[in-house]
């Protein structure tokens, strides 16, 4: 089995992706039994490179959904997949 830059790239992505989902999940589990929460300015940070794991958990865990400054999650995602339309594009 060959390791490609390629499969890196994805296996991070996925991960980052995973680990922003997981913490927006918890957040919104913290919120329900009120405990610590996550900052939003560190799960806004967490969705600038993993935003599709983020804006996922935004529509399954309906949480963020109604404040202003998470309008940029879906932004993130359109910027990414743009990106990654690049990348194929010109890197295949």
């Amino acid at each position: 089995m060959e390791i490609t830059a390629f499969s890196i790239i994805v296996t991070l992505v996925t991960g980052a992706n995973l680990f922003s989902f997981i913490i927006f999940g918890y957040d919104k589990f913290s919120a329900k039994v009120h405990t610590g929460r996550i900052r939003e300015n560190y799960l806004l940070l967490a969705a600038i490179p993993a935003p599709f794991g983020a804006l996922s958990a935004m529509l399954v865990f309906r949480h963020k959904t109604r404040h202003r400054k998470f309008f940029l999650v879906p932004i993130f995602s359109a910027l990414q997949f743009l990106i990654f339309l690049w990348f194929f594009r010109f890197a295949g």
